[in-house]
Parts: C-alpha cells; sequence; structure tokens
C-alpha cells in the first residue's frame, strides 16, 4: 500500500452535548484554532475573531444544526440509560498556564491569559484571584475549542497593572468535583533578603514568566487566523460559485424538457 502522507490542514466541525453546563457546544476550527462558534440561543455563528467573514447561512442552516443539537441529546440519553455503571466515566485533569501578552513591566497595562488544556467535559469554572481576593472586573472568557487528542482547550483573560508584590492566580475548577487546579503568576522577588514567594511557584515580572513549551505570540496567532479566515473564504466563494452552476444547469435542463414538450402520450 502506498504511504499515507500527513494532513497538512485540517478543517473541523466539532457538537458536543452532555448534561453539565453548557449543555451544547458546537465549533468550528482549523488546525485547532477556533474559527466560529455556535450560538444555540440566537441560533447564528459568531467569530472567534471580529475580523473574520461571516459565515454563510445557506451553507449550513440553523434548523439542521439544532436537529443535530437534538439528536445528540437524544442518543446521549440513551447511552446514558445503557451503560451507567457498566462503563466508566471519562474526565481529564485540566492544565492551566498563565502568560502575559505582551512582556510584563512594573506600571505597565497587560492582559494575563489563563490557558486550559485538557478539559474533558467541556465544563469547568475559570476565576481569578490578586493576593488571594478574587479579582472579576475585566474578566472574559473563551468557549470551548476542540483539539486533536478528544480534549477541549478554553482561555481566560485579565487585564492587569503589574505592582511589585503582586501574585495572581488562575483557579480552574470542574464541575462536580472538590478539588481545583490553581496556576500561579507573579513577583517571586526577595524581601528584606528571604526567598519571598518562591514556594508558591511564582515567577519574578523581571524575567521572562512561566509560558506554555511552544507558545503563540498574539501576532502570530492573529496572523494565522487571518490565513485562515482568507482560506475559508475562498472555499465558500467556491461552494457558493458551485451551488450556483448546479442551479443554472438544473433550471436549463427542465427550460428543455419544456421546450421539447415532455414525452409523447401513448
Amino acid at each position: 500500500s502506498l504511504p499515507t502522507e500527513p494532513l497538512l490542514h485540517m478543517l473541523a466541525e466539532v457538537l458536543f452535548c452532555q448534561p453539565a453546563m453548557p449543555s451544547l457546544g458546537l465549533a468550528l476550527t482549523f488546525d485547532n484554532d477556533q474559527l466560529f462558534w455556535f450560538n444555540f440561543p440566537r441560533s447564528c455563528w459568531t467569530p472567534r475573531l471580529p475580523d473574520l467573514p461571516p459565515w454563510p447561512p445557506a451553507l449550513e442552516p440553523p434548523s439542521e444544526l439544532l436537529q443535530d443539537a437534538t439528536l445528540c441529546q437524544d442518543l446521549r440519553r440513551t447511552l446514558t440509560d445503557h451503560v451507567t455503571g457498566l462503563l466508566p466515566e471519562s474526565k481529564g485533569i485540566p492544565m492551566a498556564d498563565i502568560f502575559p501578552m505582551q512582556p510584563p513591566m512594573l506600571g505597565e497595562p497587560n492582559t494575563l491569559v489563563c490557558m486550559v488544556g485538557n478539559i474533558f467535559p467541556p465544563a469547568v469554572e475559570i476565576s481569578w484571584q490578586l493576593d488571594g481576593v478574587p479579582v472579576t472586573q475585566g474578566v472574559t472568557h473563551t468557549h470551548y475549542t476542540p483539539t486533536a487528542d478528544l480534549a477541549f482547550v478554553r482561555f481566560s483573560y485579565l487585564p492587569v497593572t503589574p505592582a511589585a508584590g503582586g501574585i495572581y492566580a488562575c483557579i480552574v475548577t470542574h464541575e462536580g468535583d472538590n478539588a481545583s487546579v490553581i496556576t500561579y503568576w507573579g513577583e517571586r522577588g526577595d524581601r528584606d533578603g528571604d526567598v519571598g514567594d518562591a514556594e508558591a511557584g511564582c515567577d519574578p515580572l523581571r524575567v521572562p514568566p512561566v509560558v506554555p513549551q511552544n507558545p503563540v505570540p498574539t501576532e502570530v496567532l492573529e496572523t494565522a487566523l487571518c490565513g485562515a479566515a482568507m482560506a475559508l473564504g475562498i472555499v465558500l466563494a467556491l461552494l457558493g460559485i458551485a451551488m450556483i452552476l448546479v442551479a443554472r444547469r438544473n433550471t436549463h435542463g427542465t427550460a428543455r424538457m419544456l421546450e421539447g414538450g415532455g414525452p409523447s402520450p401513448d
């Protein structure tokens, strides 16, 4: 047999349903980067970035997606009734990383990103603390993005102005679990010659903070998503042209039959 070549790019549409919230989720990804997510209450696709072209409703009508979602929920209930107690429940332990969007400098506004991976099922709460005090102002979260390993990833953003001694914490809690995953980011600086907060696993602001092993700069990520959006736009344009050609052929075929008078009666 011929050797199979590795996939260069992958465009995936993933639908999930579950008893936890959110009960439904649908995302369109390109190489594990989310392009669109479907807003079920409003029955519309929402772009991940504002520069992405709108998703054409005629390509995949919302009514069809709602039917798929209903089928998913019905299958889930049926399978739950038949396999509960027979098969173990699959769960992933979330893994969180915190990194700033820009190189950190004391007194300069920045944004902390908490990247939470290995999520399964997609039902986690992400919260922030500063020096042990909950922070909610300005916090935003992305929707769940499916990954190739059948798990999900989610991002949380916190606008900050780094100050000396500030310790930020990203707290990830799986619904129904009694334990949380906590990741810290902040200053380790010495205080009166002491080690300070080294035991908390925090990084100093004057050196590069803890980041993912292969971090993607914001500019590179946006460029990649915009490139994916252009490719998606070309694909959608080609699909639209093909649909127009098919419709015209069908129309011309019908017109010829009418001109010919159709089959003569016996």
